[in-house]
């Protein structure tokens, strides 16, 4: 066994393999990319390097600079984590050369599997059950427009090099095909630096299940079951569990031979992941095989009892696979939750910003949860926005869910936007809770999964009001302590001092465009809560108490007992109440302006990166919905379209700038009444 490995990744799975490590008596070496010199994953490990500025190809992908930092550490093995080099032929290969233990497949195996178009062949050769499709080296544009007629629309446009969704478009016409041709080849150049394209037919209601596959050097290879990965935004999976719902023991057996033939016909060795696309009648056809660890592997090791990363450290050491197919069993089910940084309500952007506030659930032998953040990191733009994943196991599928249920309702982040929420709507939908999974269960429930936040109710704006009212308390009471005169009427926290005749904390709070009043006042060992009803309503009273405890705020609000957490940033407030989120701005009336003047016709750019196409000039007229810009960010193309119809009268940004989130990109003067705001929405 190695005595020291280098993780020449970051995040939580980085984390994750300094964990195994520690725990087998290994020493650990982190590498670090300037903006990540402070990271979890940092001090998760034993020593760390630099390894040069914050963008990915001048640190986590300068493979030279990590086999460098290898040697002169000492180190014996490097582990690759996921994405970055995890699957890079070439680095395996060096790391080989320089005399290292690279923990992962062979490079033959990378090359062979690395190129979707190139499996799939190997794959038809072996009588494996292919999707429908183009898999050619002839990448002429036209002619992958004649096939894709024959194909027949839909048509799915894949990457080669591909993964995670990057460089993956649906076509659902031939008007359509040119432009997301090009634009899948730019995102696939710009994350895999090679814009070689697949087809394939776009199946109806397909489901996405995965073998997990094991080799060694001693000619053993065996599966480790199934996991269903079909619940995806997209075509990034959000949502994956093990066992797959509905499997039969016949088609487990059938799809493991499958995975295990794959894997041999390659001459595999380590953890891998062969990808399957299931229609509605059952059959199944390959779809790619992952060399490397997969994000969903923990579903896998909660099953089994298992720890996939001793077993790929073991393999990379020589020894033999821990145990064989006849040996190995599963037991309850494992639902994983992928929590991250980004809006849903806003095309699944992704939130960059520093994490404020984060309140974690408990982690127990039935929760799990692996992280690379915590309170103060930040999210860039440069990486992955992945918060952490999110792991509740139980004896059946049904207890799985319940305990996924309860914590998510207890995870709260704060500073960033996250879809934590939109998980919790996910999986409370009937549709999954029913295990009717498919890849377009996401897209077919919008309506439901993406609907537009509610108003907040009283019971959250006195929840609101109350938490600002004992902030108001604690600020008094830690002034008079610091102060000289410490029995000052000024530190008293009875409201007459604030701002009311009437002796009452009036607050002004703004969510979703309107504004709410809310007025507080003490009796006794009461909150009395006046809130003032909207649009003609009557106002609400409310009768509450409320004390402080570790985790937030105990609250009795007209007999009905609530936890609750009032986070303050700023001017926002971010209101955690039983499992629910509302966001608030609180409005100062001296300095706050008016929501109008908030407003002016500017676009403004939803997060920070790169203009990769600019699609119209000033002067130009413009429909909603029309595009306008391209953004590159996190490796991924957004398109910025006009939230109404209007004229082009200024672009500030050429093709090839580097932006930052907030800047105005381009300013659009309205047309359609009410609509000339705003940060733009991105597709």
């Amino acid at each position: 066994m190695f005595d020291r490995i280098l993780i020449a990744n970051r995040g939580e799975i980085a984390c994750r393999v300094a964990r195994t490590a520690r725990r087998m008596g290994i020493h650990t070496i982190a590498v670090y990319s300037d903006v990540d010199a402070g990271a979890l994953h940092v001090g998760a490990c034993d020593e760390a390097h630099r390894l040069g500025p914050a963008v990915p190809r001048e640190s986590y992908l300068r493979g030279d600079r990590i086999i460098e930092i290898a040697v002169a550490s000492g180190a014996q093995a490097i582990h690759p984590g996921y994405g970055f080099l995890s699957e890079n032929e070439a680095f395996a290969a060096a790391v080989a050369a320089a005399g290292l233990v690279f923990v992962g497949p062979p490079p033959a195996a990378i090359r062979a599997m690395g190129s979707k178009s190139e499996s799939k062949g190997i794959m038809f050769k072996a009588g494996v059950r292919l999707v429908p499709g183009y898999h050619g080296a002839d990448q002429d544009d036209a002619l992958l427009a004649r096939e894709a007629d024959g194909v027949g629309y839909p048509v799915l446009i894949k990457a080669s090099a591909g993964g995670g969704g990057k460089g993956m478009r649906i076509v659902e016409r031939r008007a359509d095909f040119a432009a997301a041709l090009a634009s899948a080849r730019r995102e696939a150049k710009a994350g895999f630096g090679d814009d070689k394209m697949l087809l394939e037919k776009y199946l109806d209601e397909p489901r996405h299940i995965e073998m997990q596959v094991f080799a060694d050097t001693h000619g053993h290879c065996v599966h480790l079951f199934e996991r269903d990965c079909s619940v995806q935004r997209r075509h990034q999976k959000v949502l994956e569990e093990a066992p797959a719902p509905g499997m039969t023991r016949e088609r487990r057996n059938e799809m493991g031979s499958a995975a295990v033939a794959a894997a041999r016909a390659i001459g595999y060795v380590g953890a891998g992941t062969v990808e399957f696309i299931v229609d509605k009648t059952g059959l199944f056809h390959f779809m790619e095989m992952n060399t490397r660890l997969q994000v969903e592997h923990p579903v896998t090791e909660m099953i089994t009892g298992l720890d996939l990363v001793e077993w790929q450290l073991r393999v990379a050491a020589g020894e033999p696979l821990p145990l064989l197919q006849e040996a190995l069993d599963f037991y309850g089910h494992a639902i994983e939750a992928r929590i991250y940084a980004e809006d849903p309500e806003r095309g699944f952007l992704p939130s960059i910003g520093r994490i404020a506030y984060l309140a974690a659930p408990p982690v127990s032998e039935f929760v799990r949860i692996d992280t690379g953040v915590r309170a103060g990191d930040e999210i860039s733009q440069f990486y992955d926005p992945m918060i952490a994943k999110l792991v509740a196991w139980g004896e059946d599928r049904a207890s799985a869910l319940r305990r996924l249920r309860s914590s998510l309702a207890s995870y709260q982040v704060a500073g960033v936007t996250t879809n934590i929420s939109f998980l919790q709507r996910v999986v409370a939908h009937p549709a999954f809770a029913n295990a009717r999974l498919d890849t377009g269960l996401i897209a077919r429930h919008q309506a439901e999964l993406l609907a537009p936040p509610a108003a907040p109710s009283p019971q959250i704006l006195a929840v609101a009001a109350i938490g600002e009212f004992l902030r108001l308390v604690e600020v008094a009471q830690q002034q008079a302590q610091a102060s000289e005169d410490r029995f000052s009427p000024w530190h008293d926290p009875d409201p007459w001092w604030l701002n009311s005749a009437s002796h009452a904390i009036s607050l002004t709070y703004l969510a979703l465009g309107l504004t709410h009043e809310v007025r507080l006042r003490t009796n006794g060992g009461d909150i009395l809560v006046s809130i003032a009803g909207a649009a003609g309503a009557v106002d609400v009273d409310l009768t509450a108490t409320a004390s402080r405890r570790a985790d937030g705020m105990a609250i009795t609000l007209d007999g009905v007992q609530l936890s609750a957490t009032v986070v303050p940033l700023g001017d926002q407030r971010y209101v955690f109440v039983d499992g629910q989120l509302q966001k608030f701005l609180l409005v100062d009336p001296l300095a706050h302006a008016s929501v109008d003047e908030l407003r002016g016709g500017h676009l403004t750019a939803p997060m920070s990166g790169t203009i990769v196409a600019v699609l119209v000039k000033a002067g130009d007229a413009v429909a909603k919905g029309a595009p306008l810009i391209i953004l590159e960010a996190m490796k991924m193309e957004h398109t910025i379209a006009a939230p109404a119809g209007g004229t082009v009268s200024a672009v500030h940004y050429r093709q090839g700038d580097q932006v930052s989130e907030g800047v105005d990109l381009i300013d659009v003067d309205a047309t359609d009444v009410g609509a000339s705001d705003a940060t733009a929405s991105a597709a």
